[in-house]
């Protein structure tokens, strides 16, 4: 799937892996992406089936994009560790992960 190679498509699924979160919050975690990239990178997401869109305008994994999260469980889990191993400074926890694994 090239949407998934594509900037920004991992991490908004990363950031959602949380729960629901609305637009504005999606653009302040991701404060490198316009708000115009957001917004296609929602929409390709939403026709892909792995966000689906509220009708209270909050975005949230759909049943593809938990499963795929799932799936990306280790990736995420190894970038965590490569990046701590290079960084003096720790890295915050990823959203919805569990501080104590």
């Amino acid at each position: 799937m090239n949407l998934l190679g594509q900037k920004w498509s991992l991490r908004i699924l990363w950031e959602l892996e949380a729960g629901q979160l609305g637009f504005l919050e999606l653009r302040r975690r991701m404060d490198n992406c316009s708000s115009s990239m957001l917004a296609e990178r929602l929409r390709q997401l939403q026709d892909a089936r792995l966000i689906e869109k509220s009708p209270s305008r909050t975005y949230e994994l759909a049943q593809a994009g938990v499963s795929l999260s799932a799936a990306l469980e280790p990736l995420w889990q190894w970038s965590a560790e490569w990046a701590a191993a290079q960084s003096p400074t720790p890295l915050p926890p990823r959203p919805g992960s569990n501080s104590d694994s």
